[in-house]
């Protein structure tokens, strides 16, 4: 199973730096994947859903470590890629005016 597309959708919450979009093999799809900000770099979280007693059940995640470093490698690429871009058009803003 191959990523095929990743969307990312950024954040102004105080942890959680952007929402994530995954397709998987043009045809499965992931929603709400977290790109989270941490002391020590930034780290994906998958979906979950809260519970009456506060605590979260997953709802999709990686079946397996090999699949879950695929995942975020992949995802954390993308959400780099973004984060390069995004400045890179800011400072042409910034100097065009």
């Amino acid at each position: 199973m191959q990523i095929t597309e990743v969307r990312i959708y950024p954040t102004n919450e105080d942890l959680v730096r952007a929402y994530v979009t995954v397709v998987f093999d043009n045809c499965f799809l992931i929603r709400e994947i977290r790109v989270i900000k941490s002391t020590t770099g930034y780290f994906v979280a998958m979906p979950a859903k809260k519970q009456p007693d506060g605590t979260h059940w997953d709802i999709a995640y990686p079946a397996n470590d090999e699949a879950r470093n695929m995942m975020q490698r992949v995802i954390l690429e993308e959400y780099e890629r973004w984060l390069r871009e995004a400045t890179q058009c800011q400072a042409s803003t910034q100097n065009s005016i």
